[in-house]
């Protein structure tokens, strides 16, 4: 099992947390693998991040064998008006003072509601599965829609 990320040494302090993985520093967007490499792979809170997000999705169906999944764990934006309007006046307003005070870092939690916001809601991300190669792709929103669980076969 390979753990892989394009921070250094967020994997060199992660080392000693699962045993079985190996730190190996790579881009996401121009992995240092062979194509169809892998039996499949698992991405929290990272797609989010990318310079070019179907790029990134290209780039983890080329390492994929057919009949591979990859998943990923991404935040969402709850689809409930209620929920939606507490969970957005939350992660504008409450998480980032909070953030600021608790870090001392004064753009350090204005970043994560910024870039949740602007990623695509889940339909569009499974359309950008779809595009970049994946069939049975779909998604199960957790958490009233905080969080979603999105899949697809290589």
């Amino acid at each position: 099992m390979l753990g892989a990320d394009f921070a250094l040494p967020m994997l060199v302090r992660g080392r000693n947390k699962a045993a079985r993985a190996v730190p190996v520093g790579a881009d996401a967007l121009a992995l240092p693998f062979p194509d169809a490499a892998f039996d499949g792979a698992l991405v929290g809170f990272g797609v989010r991040n990318l310079a070019d997000l179907d790029a990134g999705l290209a780039e983890a169906a080329r390492v994929l064998k057919p009949g591979a999944r990859f998943v990923i764990l991404e935040f969402a934006t709850p689809r409930f008006a209620p929920l939606r309007a507490l969970y957005l006046f939350y992660f504008r307003h409450i998480l980032p003072a909070v953030g600021r005070m608790v870090s001392k870092h004064r753009e350090a939690y204005t970043y994560l509601p910024e870039s949740v916001l602007a990623f695509p809601e889940p339909e569009a991300l499974a359309r950008r599965f779809a595009a970049a190669g994946f069939h049975d792709v779909g998604f199960e929103l957790l958490t009233g829609g905080i969080c979603a669980v999105h899949h697809g076969t290589r």
